[in-house]
């Protein structure tokens, strides 16, 4: 569940740029689903309070064709980093959501393909 002061522009980045459909939303919450990833979004509440959206890590997807993705995407979103192949057996690439969180995209390649 990621936090976010801009639901309407939250859901539209996740729609429009990304892909994803909204299967489910009220007031203060969504759930947006592409193929078998799903993310759900939440504004300000009771609970979390007033504190600013926040996280220090990144959301790390891994997917069947990350060159076909990246070609989709690249000129969408804020871009991190490129697509790049890692000699820890990872083609990927990262970017920003509307609210700044790091999303990467990767997918396993052989070990030996990576080193090359």
């Amino acid at each position: 569940m990621l936090r976010t002061w801009q639901m309407d522009a939250s859901i539209a980045f996740y729609t429009e740029v990304l892909g994803f459909r909204c299967e489910s939303s009220r007031e203060g919450w969504a759930a947006l689903r592409r193929d078998d990833v799903e993310i759900m979004l939440s504004q300000r509440n009771s609970h979390a309070g007033g504190t600013a959206p926040a996280f220090t890590g990144s959301l790390y997807i891994e997917v069947q064709d990350v060159d076909a993705l990246w070609l989709e995407l690249k000129d969408k979103a804020q871009v991190c980093y490129p697509l790049e192949q890692f000699d820890y057996g990872m083609r990927e690439f990262c970017i920003y959501d509307n609210n700044g969180y790091l999303i990467q995209f990767g997918q396993e390649v052989a070990i030996s393909e990576a080193a090359s």
